[in-house]
C-alpha cells in the first residue's frame, strides 16, 4: 500500500495526541488553535473564522469560553466601533505556554520511542516542514 494514502490517519492520530497533551492545560483543540492565532496577532471574528477555516458562530462559541476564563479579551476596534478585536491576555499567554510545553512533552515522549536522537529530531523536523507549508499555503491564498 502507498504509505501516503495513510498520512491522513497519521495526522488524525497526531491530533489526538495533541488533544491529550492539552488536557494538562484544560484546553480543547479549537481553544488551543485560537490562542495560537491570537499569540501571532489580535484579530476580528471574520479574520479568525477565515484563518481557522470555520464559520463565525464557531468562533463566537470558542471565544466565549476563552473570555469567561479571562484568557482572551474583546476590545472595540477604534477605527470601526462596530467591530470587536480579540486579544490574548497575560493569563492566556501563560496558559498557551503551558499547553505548548505539555504538547511538546507528549510528542517528545512519543518521538523518543524511535530509539535515537537523530530519528526523534527527524520527527520534529517533519512537523516544522508542515508548519512552513501551512504558512506558505495561507500566504498564497491571502487576498491581495
Amino acid at each position: 500500500m502507498d504509505e501516503r494514502r495513510t498520512l491522513g490517519r497519521t495526522a488524525a492520530w497526531l491530533a489526538k495526541q495533541v488533544e491529550l497533551g492539552l488536557a494538562v492545560a484544560d484546553l480543547s483543540l479549537p481553544q488551543y488553535r485560537m490562542l495560537g492565532l491570537l499569540d501571532e496577532s489580535s484579530a476580528v471574528s471574520s479574520d479568525l473564522a477565515e484563518r481557522l477555516a470555520v464559520r463565525p458562530p464557531t468562533i463566537t462559541a470558542v471565544v466565549d469560553g476563552l473570555v469567561a476564563r479571562r484568557l482572551v479579551e474583546r476590545r472595540t476596534v477604534v477605527a470601526d466601533r462596530r467591530q470587536v478585536d480579540h486579544v490574548l491576555t497575560e493569563d492566556g499567554r501563560r496558559v498557551l505556554d503551558a499547553a505548548d510545553a505539555a504538547v511538546a512533552a507528549r510528542l517528545g515522549d512519543i518521538a523518543g520511542s524511535l530509539g535515537s536522537v537523530a530519528e526523534t529530531d527527524r520527527a520534529f523536523d517533519g512537523l516544522m516542514v508542515w508548519r512552513k507549508a501551512f504558512l506558505a499555503y495561507r500566504l498564497a491564498r491571502r487576498p491581495r
